[in-house]
């Protein structure tokens, strides 16, 4: 290939990257539910005919897009290429097809350019109800947890499956939000099309396959060529998690070789009967997503790219769910493993990993109205979920971030936008003070949030929260950041439990203290005038700056 070609196809390749980015912006403008219109969670793609991902959008969640990277292979074994046809939309909430939970639709499209398909757009977004118990770990099954949606056609050559639609609304308690979403991402999809279609006709090209040769050739390239820089050797980490019925260990065994990095789960704790159980392709998606982060940042992200990572995963660890175990809030655990990753390579090379991090979202899904209260309600009936963040573990050269959501990459809701839709009032919202692990530099801080209901009324909080027994800990010195907590309004500040439905009685307020992230290096070799801007922003008190600092 000569020199102008290869710049033709990296112009190709970046004008790709927008092309997706343009379907996931569509998807915000367009969906119903805030978890996407207000918080990015969602991943979007293009794929070529054997279903190995191209392209994926910046906006998303590494969670969506690196198992929707493996679940378009499923739906090419139900439906081949060859039967599609233009104005065809597939869709699935298989956990174990799609990205681990019934609160995960995918959809896939076939592009068609004069009646030739070229290639697949898919995309996955979080709703927030698909009928069930609701998004918890109550659950004791999948089938418990939601409507479960088969790999299905949703439109036809353009026409809705009215059959599909009556079901879906049928079996939500927000079935208007619900079948608007389904809309929104097939919409995203047709965008994409649209404009690769497009791009195609600019460059006078027939079809995908040199350009997706050249994109796997040369992420594939890049990325062993980053792997090679690296020690060789085997390097072994865990992480405790709060777990539910009772903790959960999380092992790791890293073999890093000439051109392949191998992780084996053995040793991590076993199943759980409740919903934090993590689908294989879960745990392989964030799994590769940290090690990523470290060893090859700016490789884009695509099928060739992850090829190089390999997961072994036990049957029968927590990590390895099988079919139809309860998964519903997958992510409490399975949003812990790129801090495990980086305990692996902190052995390896040491300045570049951070510390650990509040790591798992603290999105409390709230519920309210007769579901609740029967007919003592004071509200009105609502479902809704927040989306919240601690503390990011310490950088090698920098302080972690506070109230950032990392590894999920999803952005903070404002509290307005919840109070728009629901009857939910926010009462506090503010950083936590003396939260963040200190060091060198120092962790992110959490939060301080306190949520009511309208009127002080009755409702409910189904908690999915972790990091609260086992805090997020410090790397290289650095102190641990807080643990979270989560308690009542009242004067004895009544501990409420960490996994689990439970109503937040009249006259009441949910207080979360969410975790801080973890310090790094030693704390009295920081910058003393740092310690004393973080006291002055009333972030670290006095007497911990003289415990912690020297200060």
């Amino acid at each position: 290939m000569s020199a102008l070609e290869q710049i033709q196809r990296q112009i190709q390749w970046n004008r790709l990257i927008a092309v997706v980015e343009e379907q996931a912006q569509t998807m915000i403008r367009t969906a119903f539910s805030t978890t996407v219109r207000e918080a990015g969670d969602l991943s979007a793609g293009i794929f070529d005919l054997e279903g190995r991902m191209l392209a994926q959008a910046v906006t998303g969640t590494p969670g969506h897009v690196n198992s929707m990277a493996e679940s378009v292979g499923h739906f090419l074994r139900k439906f081949p290429a060859a039967t599609m046809q233009p104005g065809d939309h597939y869709i699935t909430n298989d956990p174990w097809l799609g990205t681990g939970h019934l609160h995960d639709l995918t959809v896939v499209t076939p592009a068609f350019r004069n009646g030739k398909i070229l290639g697949l757009f898919a995309n996955t977004a979080h709703i927030i109800d698909i009928g069930g118990l609701g998004m918890g770990p109550e659950g004791r099954s999948v089938f418990e947890e939601g409507l479960y949606i088969p790999i299905v056609k949703c439109f036809d050559r353009g026409a809705a499956n009215e059959t599909f639609f009556d079901i879906l609304r049928a079996g939500s308690r927000t079935p208007v939000e619900l079948e608007g979403d389904v809309y929104s991402l097939c919409a995203c999809n047709d965008a994409g099309a649209k404009r690769l279609i497009e791009m195609m006709d600019e460059y006078g090209m027939e079809s995908l396959d040199a350009l997706a040769s050249f994109i796997f050739d040369s992420s594939l390239r890049a990325t062993k060529d980053a792997i090679a820089r690296l020690p060789r050797g085997a390097f072994a980490a865990e992480i405790r998690s709060d777990g539910y019925e009772a903790p959960v260990t999380l092992k790791a065994r890293m073999h890093i070789q000439a051109d392949e990095i191998v992780v084996d789960y053995a040793g991590t704790s076993g199943l759980s009967t409740r919903g934090i159980n993590v689908p294989p392709a879960y745990c392989r998606a964030y799994s590769c997503f940290g090690i990523k982060c470290v060893v090859a940042p700016e490789i884009p992200n695509n099928w060739a790219s992850l090829l190089p990572f390999r997961m072994e995963i036990p049957e029968g660890c927590i990590l390895n769910a099988p079919r139809p175990y309860p998964v519903s809030v997958r992510h409490v655990v399975g949003q812990l493993l790129p801090d495990l990753m980086m305990g692996c390579l902190a052995q390896a090379v040491p300045e570049r990993v951070n510390a650990e991090g509040s790591s798992a979202l603290w999105n409390p899904p709230l519920r309210g109205g007769s579901q609740v209260s029967g007919q003592a309600a004071e509200v009105e009936d609502f479902e809704i979920i927040t989306f919240n963040s601690g503390g990011t573990g310490a950088r090698p050269t920098k302080d972690g971030l506070s109230g950032i959501a990392f590894p999920s990459g999803v952005r903070t809701m404002p509290v307005e936008a919840t109070e728009n839709v629901a009857p939910i009032i926010f009462w506090r919202k503010e950083l936590r003070p003396d939260s963040a692990g200190a060091g060198r530099t120092r962790g992110g801080f959490g939060q301080i949030m306190e949520i009511g209901a309208k009127g002080e009324a009755e409702f409910a909080c189904n908690a999915i929260f972790d990091r609260v027994a086992n805090p997020p800990k410090g790397r290289f010195g650095g102190g641990d950041g807080a643990g979270g907590r989560v308690e009542l309004n009242d004067d004895n500040h009544t501990a409420l439990r960490t996994k689990g439905f439970q109503v937040i009685p009249k006259g009441r307020r949910l207080v979360l203290h969410l975790p801080g992230g973890g310090g790094m290096g030693d704390p009295k070799a920081r910058d003393k005038a740092l310690v004393q801007r973080d006291v002055e922003d009333g972030l670290v008190s006095p007497a911990e700056a003289r415990r912690l600092y020297g200060a």
